[in-house]
């Protein structure tokens, strides 16, 4: 066994090294001839100084770092309160010139205060302002969660308040007056002209007897008839017979439910559908909306569109029509609907039970001539720039014009070939090479296109 004197020097030489850099640690050799007593007292005691110096070296470098570090957190958390108060200022004290809030939390909540909105969505919208709230205080105004969560709110909010709770147009309650714009913007047709102006009387009856709030069961009108007939046409004067706001959605190609009954708000990019987008836009809840082209929708989707269609155009349904993304009720009872298609044989016979089916006629070539001289002719030239003195065109050439190339059961192409025809004469004017034009059977061909 080793003496005490031999032992000692070791130990507090190893102790001494335990509070040393590891490039102060004395190497292998050293510590086994300091334990043979080999190296002298004196030099041991030289190396136990020179570790004590470099100790208390060590250890006012890690009382400055320590100071410094303790410096940067004190700096750290004035600036986090700094931005607590700007956020609580923000909550409660910052108003513009205008006196409206300009924290983008508070003007959510006044919106939602403005609108006359139901008891529970109003409970929920605050409920979810409340949470944007909490995510701002815990998570920051400056981070994703709290990016992302206000900009889903917020697109929210402003659909569900601008949708017209409480608003409805004044219907023009004159009879006489419908039948004058009927008139005014359709010849002919006339079994089709009493079936709208009776169904707009019962409107009117109904409205008048039972107020705007009572369900209007009466079939919804589907025109049904050939392209170019003035199907789209009829749906407008409807409208501008009640004194309602037009909207048309189109069902040309349709491939998907929801464009209808739109998408879960959860997903991204999402978006109301087109029956609450027309609303909006109408500014009112009761505008006429035209469902145009119902056949028209692809064989794919036809199932899923048609169910949605049901459930839009039943009176019993519709009074709590739900869209995906709103996700709250809301009553399509005050909406007239007006369906067009161009033959029947691609709806489905749930929804054709749900439709009064009212079949457009084709013209014939005298109710053509009509037409074009005392409806398409004068607005045409207007559109063109032309006055009616400028532009005159003989009766005989009448014949040709709305039968150039063949039969056909509308006006399109009539209306093409006059449009046509007004553009040549106003080149012809604007050019100085004629002030007036008159188009007679020897020079029609000029004015015809080349087929």
């Amino acid at each position: 066994m080793d003496s005490p004197a031999q032992q000692d020097p070791s130990t507090t030489t190893n102790n001494s090294a335990s509070t040393l850099s590891p490039t102060m640690v004395p190497n292998p050799d050293e510590q086994a001839a300091m334990a043979r007593g080999d190296i002298p007292m004196k030099i041991e005691n030289s190396i136990q100084a020179t570790a004590a110096a470099e100790n208390e070296e060590l250890n006012k470098m890690n009382t400055v770092s320590n100071a410094e570090i303790l410096n940067i957190q004190n700096t750290l958390e004035d600036a986090s309160h700094q931005l607590e108060d700007g956020a609580t200022k923000s909550n409660t004290t910052i108003i513009s010139d205008h006196g409206k809030s300009t924290d983008q939390i508070r003007q959510l909540g006044e919106k939602i205060e403005k609108a006359p909105l139901p008891q529970e969505l109003n409970g929920l919208l605050n409920d979810r302002i409340s949470r944007l709230a909490l995510i701002r205080q815990s998570a920051g105004f400056m981070s994703s969660a709290f990016i992302i969560e206000y900009e889903q709110t917020s697109r929210y909010v402003n659909w569900v308040v601008d949708l017209p709770w409480d608003k409805e147009s004044n219907d023009l309650m004159d009879l006489a007056k419908a039948k004058e714009i009927m008139n005014k913007n359709h010849y002919g047709l006339a079994p089709l002209k009493d079936s709208v102006l009776q169904y707009i009387a019962s409107l009117m009856l109904n409205i008048k007897n039972n107020g705007t709030n009572n369900i209007i069961k009466s079939p919804i009108i589907c025109i049904v008839g050939l392209a170019g007939t003035g199907k789209t046409t009829f749906a407008m004067s409807l409208a501008e017979s009640l004194g309602r706001s037009f909207e048309r959605i189109a069902f040309g190609g349709m491939a998907d439910s929801r464009v209808l009954r739109g998408q879960s708000r959860y997903f991204p990019d999402a978006e109301p559908g087109a029956i609450i987008k027309k609303l909006v836009h109408a500014k009112a809840k009761n505008p006429v909306i035209l469902l145009d082209e119902l056949d028209r929708v692809t064989d794919t989707a036809r199932a899923d569109i048609m169910g949605v269609l049901i459930e839009i155009l039943d009176p019993e349904q519709n009074a709590h029509f739900t869209d995906h993304y709103i996700d709250y009720p809301f009553s399509l009872q005050n909406i007239i609907f007006i369906a067009t298609a161009n033959n029947v044989s691609g709806v489905a016979t749930a929804v054709l039970d749900r439709l009064e089916i009212i079949r457009m006629p084709s013209y014939n070539d005298e109710e053509k001539i009509v037409i074009g001289r005392d409806f398409v002719l004068p607005k045409t030239m207007k559109l063109t720039g032309l006055l009616p003195e400028q532009l005159q065109i003989d009766q005989e050439i009448w014949e040709t014009l709305v039968r150039p190339l063949g039969y056909d059961p509308g006006i399109r192409g009539l209306d093409r070939l006059i449009t046509n025809m007004c553009r040549k004469s106003a080149m012809l004017i604007v050019s100085g090479q004629a002030e007036t034009v008159r188009i007679t059977p020897d020079n029609m061909k000029q004015f015809m296109p080349e087929w």
